[in-house]
Formats: C-alpha cells, structure tokens, sequence
C-alpha cells in the first residue's frame, strides 16, 4: 500500500509489476517473508542477461570478454553442428561475404547474421535463444570492434575459410577454426579498449 501512493500507481498495477520482475529473475517474493531484490550477478537468468545487454550502459569491465569467453565455447559447438545439418545454407549465406562494405556496420551486422544462422542451422534452439537475446548489445559492440580494420580483415578470412570447410563438409576443422578464432577474437577485443583507453 506505502509503495504504491509513493510510486502513484495502483496496487494491482504496482503487484502485476513486482510478480513480473519475480518472473523475469530480479525479485524473490515468497509468502510471509519481505521481497528480495536478488544479486542478479549470482541469481540472475537468461532474462536477466537480455536486459542488461538491451539496457545496460554502465556494464562492469570484464562483461564484453565475459560474453566472448561463452561465445568461444558455444560458436565452435553450433559452427560443427551447422555444417553437418546444412552445409548448403551455411555456404549460400558465406557467399555475399566476400562483398561486404568495408564498414564496421556491414560487418557488425554480417556478423551477428552469420551466428544466428549457424545456431539455427545446429538445430538446438538454445543457441538461438541465447544469440536473441543479446542482438542489441552484439550489434553495438560489433561497431566497436570493427571499427580496426585488422578486425574487419580478421572477419573475412575467418567467412573464407569457413565456407571452403562447409563446401568440404568437414565440420571438424570447422569446429577447431573457430575456437581458435573465437580467442583471436578476444585478444583483438582487448586491444581494442586498451586503445581507446589510453586516448
């Protein structure tokens, strides 16, 4: 009741936000017990990831190497898996790569099209749903990082090899490029902000 007056809602409108926030991961309501604001860092859920890539501005230093850690473990799994399942699609989709607008926003956007193609290609729809909820936040730092043109050149030897391994159909070396990429990929990110960091 205090609540609602102070924000100058209704309390239904006030309890339909809190079972809400409850249902996305932010709060712990229980019966007879007072409303905890989870520690989302250790509680939080896939929900919470989503909201804080779509929304967080002031996200701490290590979540973007955080994020890339999970990427090199999760890409080389859904790159194998997308070659064995359809190679074909895979290759029709790598095939404009080569095209591409030396801008860091053509590639951001190849980039982030190439993965989710691949993790609907792997056929586990987790992969997907993880990539989704993060379009946002890969977008913007997508940016970021191409904006080194040693990134952008990176990028298009990894779309060139990974189409000749998807025309082989050997979705093994596939799987061994990308991890090695994927930690190339980290290293460049680093470089990126220790750049701009000293600016």
């Amino acid at each position: 009741r205090d609540l609602s007056v102070q924000l100058g809602i209704t309390r239904p409108t006030l309890r339909e936000t809190l079972q809400r926030l409850a249902r996305d991961g932010w709060l712990d309501i229980r019966h007879g017990r007072q409303t905890r604001v989870k520690n989302f860092w250790q509680e939080g859920n896939i929900a919470v990831l989503a909201a804080i890539a779509r929304h967080g501005r002031r996200l701490p230093d290590n979540f973007i190497p955080d994020l890339l850690a999970v990427r090199k473990l999760l890409a080389p799994a859904y790159t194998r898996m997308a070659i064995e399942n359809n190679p074909e699609g895979v290759i029709e989709l790598l095939q404009g790569y080569m095209t591409l607008e030396d801008m860091p926003h053509s590639y951001s956007q190849a980039d982030l099209d190439l993965h989710r193609c691949l993790a609907i290609a792997s056929k586990n729809p987790v992969f997907t749903m993880i990539l989704n909820g993060l379009v946002e936040l890969y977008l913007a730092m997508g940016e970021r990082y191409f904006e080194m043109p040693a990134a952008r050149r990176h990028a298009k030897k990894f779309y060139s090899d990974l189409e000749q391994y998807a025309q082989q159909r050997d979705s093994n070396a596939a799987e061994r490029m990308t991890t090695i990429v994927m930690a190339e990929t980290i290293m460049m990110w680093q470089a990126v902000n220790t750049a701009k960091n000293n600016l």
